[in-house]
């Protein structure tokens, strides 16, 4: 690496991680706050007695799942104004992302709950409780704590995925890595540089989440 190169590092460095903390992580907190608000909706009705709610809940994750993020992004910011919706490029990213979130962390709290002793639903009922009270205050409570290590590791991905929000003009950490790389035409080391920068967030959020599992994980286990 030449002195110049060097320079360009160090320069880009503060650019870089200024849009991290400017773009990448508020996008990614705010996508999951809201994603996991409707992975926690549809979950639940994809356990409900109707066969309706069962139904548009599948179908929903079904769609997530089996279509790409980028396609999702491109959909709602290029394909929407087509009707004549058009959304700016943050909270079309925002809703991109969370919808996404929404159809994987779906199946991920609908498989906590199952995981959940079927016992525990019929000392509820025994005492006569409502669905609702068992559901909301026994099951509930013991499925978030299962839950916590896969929606751990959505929450890293859904870090890494904004990268993809530049497509769609969204300033976040890639998109000041691609606007250096273009001004200097250093692309592999601004994108490495970038890489290493995602590596460290994603190292910080592991620790957290080693931390979470501990603190969260049955006595019998720790």
């Amino acid at each position: 690496m030449t002195s110049d190169q060097l320079d360009l590092v160090l320069g880009s460095l503060g650019p870089l991680v200024g849009g991290a903390i400017r773009g990448t992580i508020p996008l990614a907190v705010s996508s999951f706050a809201l994603g996991l608000t409707l992975a926690v909706v549809f979950a639940l009705m994809r356990i409900s007695r109707r066969r309706w709610m069962r139904r548009v809940a599948a179908a929903y994750i079904s769609a997530i799942r089996g279509t790409p993020l980028l396609v999702q992004l491109f959909v709602i910011f290029y394909g929407l104004p087509t009707l004549g919706l058009v959304i700016d490029p943050w909270p079309s990213a925002i809703i991109a992302f969370s919808l996404n979130v929404g159809g994987y962390g779906a199946e991920v709290v609908r498989g906590a709950i199952n995981t959940v002793p079927h016992d525990q639903w019929e000392a509820g009922y025994a005492l006569g409780v409502t669905r609702g009270s068992v559901l909301r205050h026994v099951i509930l409570p013991q499925a978030a704590r299962l839950s916590i290590p896969p929606l751990a590791n959505s929450f890293i991905s859904l870090v890494k995925d904004t990268s993809l929000a530049s497509s769609i003009l969204v300033t976040e950490m890639f998109r000041e890595a691609q606007k250096i790389a273009a001004f200097s035409q250093e692309f592999l080391l601004l994108y490495i540089e970038a890489a290493l920068v995602y590596w460290v967030i994603c190292l910080g959020l592991a620790t957290v989440q080693s931390r979470l599992e501990h603190r969260f994980a049955p006595a019998a286990v720790r």
